[in-house]
Formats: structure tokens, sequence, C-alpha cells
């Protein structure tokens, strides 16, 4: 699945377009290496996503196409 895909997905960020753009601007890592949104993730890898001041890192556990909004939480670890 593609980062920017599962960051939408995720609930992590809220809209796609968003989620390129932080890869675009480099905000993004995947497994220590600044990502592209095409970027093809698979389960274990580590984000590492910054927010203005603020950095989340989480682990991917499952790659799922369709998430509800109650179980977003469950693809993911906060690290």
């Amino acid at each position: 699945m593609r980062l920017d895909k599962f960051l939408k997905n995720s609930r992590i960020i809220k809209r796609r377009t968003v989620a390129k753009e932080a890869c675009q601007q480099g905000r993004v890592e995947v497994n220590g290496k600044i990502a592209k949104p095409g970027v093809e993730l698979k389960e274990g890898d580590i984000i590492k996503i910054t927010f203005g001041t603020s950095i989340l890192e989480v682990r991917v556990e499952k790659l799922l196409d369709n998430v509800k909004k109650s179980n977003a939480e469950s693809i993911y670890t906060v690290v």
C-alpha cells in the first residue's frame, strides 16, 4: 500500500493530498529514510512524521484498504 494512502486510511492525516504534501516536503520518514508518497509499505515498517515541533512515530501493523473510523487505530501502533 502507498504511504500517502496508509496515512489517510489510518486517520493519522485527514486527507490524502495533505499526506502527499507532507511527504514531498520531507516531513515523513519510513525506516529512517525520507519517503516519497508512493513508497510501498510492508507490515512492521516504522513511520516517523514531523508535525511542527512534535514527532509521531508509528509501526505498521496491518495494511487494509477499507478501514472504519472506529478501527483506524488498530492498523498501527505508536512507538
